[in-house]
């Protein structure tokens, strides 16, 4: 039936839609706030970049590029010296000084019930002096080469508007404004973004007057909008229907391969009984069976990565056993994808102490990721098979972000881009020991902790020599993947999909963004 329906939108869409002035995006998965330091999800920078700007921005490779900040250079092991644009006006007609840049740095990682901040990108910086209003000084606690791209994850608001003002004063419109290519023009939370052109942006005028972000979080429901031509773009487009789009005529596929890797990670939080974790006979288990690496290293072998990637996926991911794809900086060539193996995951359950396996209930969102929870029932069958009964439990991503982030879930599947193409960003922020006062662990919803691994990340982010560097990173892989500090599954591909006479610059990132999308030629 899905296959039919497919067909016959196919043979009513629009041949060449006349291309208006309005750009309609329809997105699978929510922003859940406008407040561009609340939540380090990729929905959330999408929607932030319209209507926000950063000191250096990053180019769908996620190579960086000058932004706010029109050149940087290290003057001392320690000092960054950033040149500020000139001309630029805050969409309310102030003007862009470094002390906005000031302000922005406090805030970024103070954003009160975050789940998930920005604080690890700071991390390092000790103090920021203003030489003058288009020029300041960034002192790094230590040696720190990857100041200019943990800045390209930082949006600069303007103090004048952000003095005082709350995550709620982002989401009313009152406190967002500001640099970026369009403005805000109404946000209904859950539902759809509005913008409209900045037409005094100091970068290169968009083609459009104005842009609409829709979420459609249903996967048919997003191709059918698409195909009816009630929309422009879509992203996270169902795996099923890929084939079919590729050979339709009247649509573009644009394509890369992703940074995300969706993984799983249990809670670390406590050292006694979990919430739905429970022995065979439904009854809490006294202590936590995660904190043993011997289970851990059990449910990762127990999935056939290459199963999901081929028949939940159907081609659209590739399986890991790492945070990063192969081919991009610091991916360790000698961690591989952990081999399928049943057999022996029951054999590590029974040294153990569970021969019999117990029960647990694994958390997922529904509307984050593509095939999400489809990817969570398989793997919730796969552990069935070696005696660890397993329930699922579906949650939209606003719901199930907030929970996550209060350790609610026994365990739970996530994704995480790695959009800095490097291995620290993700050992600083998922696996990093939380605490906020170094700003490590902003996304660490499982609580994973390693004094070593942060030790020796810590090291790695200090070598300004790149292949030096890497070999430490490597390391840090090596020992993060030892420990299971958590499960890879796999990469995704990430796919758009865009009605003909639009073009789309598919990003390593994730983001939809109207910036991205030109009338063809």
């Amino acid at each position: 039936m899905r296959r039919s329906s497919l067909a016959l939108l196919l043979a009513a869409a629009v041949s060449t839609p006349a291309l208006g002035q309005t750009l309609t995006m329809g997105a699978g998965a929510p922003s859940t706030s406008l407040d561009p330091h609340f939540f380090n999800a990729a929905p959330n920078s999408s929607v932030a970049a319209h209507i926000f700007s950063r000191l250096v921005e990053r180019d769908a490779r996620v190579r960086t590029f000058p932004g706010l900040a029109e050149s940087w250079r290290a003057i001392s092991p320690t000092v960054w010296e950033f040149k500020l644009r000139a001309g630029v006006k805050w969409h309310d007609g102030r003007d862009f000084t470094a002390d906005d840049v000031v302000f922005t740095f406090g805030r970024a990682p103070n954003v009160p019930n975050s789940p998930g901040g920005f604080g690890g990108f700071l991390r390092m910086v000790e103090r920021v002096e203003v030489v003058d209003p288009l020029t300041l000084r960034i002192h790094t606690r230590a040696p720190h080469p990857l100041l200019p791209v943990d800045l390209s994850y930082i949006f600069i608001v303007s103090r004048h508007a952000g003095e005082g003002a709350t995550t709620d004063d982002y989401n009313s419109g009152r406190a967002a404004i500001g640099t970026g290519p369009y403005r805000l023009r109404s946000h209904a939370p859950g539902e759809r973004v509005e913008f409209e052109r900045n037409d005094a942006y100091w970068g290169q005028r968009e083609p459009w007057s104005r842009a609409v972000w829709r979420v459609i979080a249903n996967d048919s429901a997003r191709t059918a909008a698409l195909l009816a031509g009630d929309i422009d773009l879509i992203d996270q487009v169902p795996s099923s229907d890929i084939e079919r789009l590729r050979r339709e005529s009247r649509v573009a596929l644009h394509q890369i391969q992703g940074l995300r890797m969706i993984y799983i990670q249990a809670d670390f939080s406590r050292d006694g009984n979990l919430p739905m974790v429970a022995d065979n006979a439904g009854q809490p288990i006294a202590a936590n069976p995660f904190k043993d690496v011997r289970v851990r290293r059990a449910l990762s072998t127990a999935i056939n990565r290459q199963a999901l990637a081929d028949r939940v996926m159907e081609g659209t991911a590739a399986p890991s056993g790492q945070w990063l794809p192969p081919g991009v900086y610091s991916f360790n060539p000698a961690v591989p994808v952990p081999a399928f193996d049943p057999d022996g995951a029951r054999r590590l359950l029974a040294e153990a102490g569970y021969p019999q396996g117990f029960r647990l209930t694994l958390v997922t969102p529904n509307d984050r990721y593509p095939n999400d929870a489809r990817t969570a029932q398989a793997v919730a069958q796969m552990w069935t098979r070696i005696g660890i009964r397993t329930e699922v439990q579906a949650l939209p991503w606003s719901s199930f972000s907030a929970r996550a982030a209060r350790q609610e879930f026994p365990i739970r599947l996530a994704g995480w881009g790695s959009s800095t193409g490097e291995a620290s960003y993700a050992a600083i922020n998922i696996m990093g020991t939380y605490n906020r006062e170094q700003r490590r662990g902003a996304s660490n919803a499982g609580r994973y902790s390693n004094p070593q691994l942060d030790a020796l990340v810590d090291r790695a982010t200090t070598i300004l020599d790149d292949e030096e560097r890497e070999r430490v990173l490597h390391d840090v892989v090596k020992l993060a993947m030892d420990d299971e500090a958590l499960i890879p599954i796999f990469h995704l591909i990430n796919t758009w999909a865009t009605r003909r006479g639009i073009t789309y610059e598919a990003r390593m990132d994730e983001g939809t963004r109207a910036m991205a999308a030109r009338p063809a030629p």
